[in-house]
């Protein structure tokens, strides 16, 4: 078993917590307001913006061009492919994005992205920066795929599009590619190190939790953030 593979088995019951609270079982079934994903949204984009900052000091710090396009490939993904489908929930709902941006974390949002940080700018290696953000990208790769096989219907619902984005050929097949990288970076770690990470990993996925605990309810804040109806049509 890999180190990666050890620190999975070691949140598993975390994720399992994460499949059966509120939201994820009522987005499972269609049933969940939408105000709750339009606050997930908005909270997303923010936490995005901070996750990105962790693959940003992972190249500052990068020891060779391995790691170097590897946090790049990461954060090409954030930024374009994982990006479109936030944008165009985004619009659907007359958000606009850049308005976002000035909306405050919420605070199990702001706990989250401050172990992220402080995982990657503590270090002292690549590490670090992967046990801090691979909680989100393998337990949603888990998550969803999970959901697709006990509520195949969601695909027909109105977060169908959301769903397919972290089940799909291309994500299977960039979790594989960011795992081996992670058990690269991670394979000759000493003891205290490797304990180290693994709580990096544990408290990352319990943030996970919190998060889809505190998406259960709505923002209060979005009306800032609304473009008018006649932009949303175009």
């Amino acid at each position: 078993m890999s180190f990666l593979d050890l620190c999975v088995e070691d949140s598993l019951p975390i994720w399992q917590r994460c499949l059966e609270t509120d939201f994820l079982r009522r987005l499972a079934d269609g049933t969940l307001e939408e105000a709750c994903f339009q606050g997930y949204l908005v909270d997303d984009s923010l936490y995005l913006r901070e996750y990105a900052r962790v693959f940003a000091w992972g190249m500052l710090h990068a020891v060779d061009m391995e790691e170097m396009r590897s946090f790049y490939s990461i954060l090409a993904f954030v930024n374009e492919a994982e990006d479109s489908t936030r944008r165009y929930y985004l619009h659907l709902y007359g958000l606009d994005d850049g308005a976002i941006q000035a909306l405050p974390l919420r605070p199990e949002n702001q706990a989250y992205v401050d172990t992220m940080l402080s995982a990657a700018r503590e270090g002292p290696g690549a590490a670090e920066c992967m046990m801090a953000c691979m909680p989100c990208m393998l337990s949603y790769f888990w998550l969803f795929g999970q959901m697709e096989e006990r509520f195949p219907g969601v695909a027909r619902t109105p977060y169908g599009r959301f769903v397919a984005d972290y089940t799909g050929e291309r994500y299977t097949n960039l979790c594989r590619s960011w795992s081996a990288f992670t058990d690269r970076v991670c394979a000759d770690l000493d003891a205290a190190r490797r304990e180290r990470c693994l709580a990096i990993f544990r408290a990352c996925s319990q943030h996970e939790y919190h998060f889809w605990r505190m998406s259960e309810r709505p923002r209060t804040d979005l009306a800032l953030a609304r473009v008018s109806q006649e932009e949303v049509r175009r």
